[in-house]
């Protein structure tokens, strides 16, 4: 299951610990966490989920390293329009904050289908607002997992 995990790469104080919380408990549910790549909100998701023992992929805009916390860096010279890349490789959304390129990432993922939960993010029609990270986390998990056909360790067709 990958979560995506958006916001602001140069977020508040209160922003990046609520981030970090978001990628530990996503680290703690088996997911894998999904992000722009940057700093500020992706930077401590990461960072939470790495100390939690969790895998993180980063989407950069660009063909940088991306922040140091980072397992697998895609590197897409796309800017802006790695947003749709990013949110059509996660299961559900989690926006922290956020300024424009958040709302961005909300409307790809909303036009598309995607769940999306938030932590003191945009207030639109279509976002979950959640009260704390873990409730945030829940729900991403609950949906990705209804998003996700079970799978067998030989893939779709099962054991030979």
């Amino acid at each position: 299951m990958q979560i995506a995990v958006i916001g602001r790469g140069d977020c508040s104080g209160e922003d990046y610990g609520l981030a970090e919380a978001v990628g530990r408990l996503i680290a703690g549910n088996h997911g894998t966490v999904c992000c722009g790549g940057l700093g500020g909100v992706m930077e401590a998701a990461c960072r939470g989920a790495k100390e939690g023992g969790g895998a993180t992929v980063g989407i950069l805009p660009d063909v940088g390293d991306g922040n140091p916390y980072l397992d697998v860096v895609v590197r897409t010279g796309m800017g802006h329009a790695r947003n749709v890349v990013l949110v059509n490789s996660a299961d559900a959304v989690i926006a922290v904050g956020g300024g424009y390129g958040t709302l961005s990432e909300i409307a790809i993922a909303l036009k598309t289908g995607k769940p999306v939960y938030g932590l003191l993010t945009w207030k639109i029609e279509g976002v979950r607002e959640c009260a704390t990270p873990g409730e945030a986390v829940s729900l991403a998990v609950r949906a990705g997992r209804r998003s996700r056909p079970s799978r067998s360790p030989r893939g779709p067709g099962g054991p030979a």
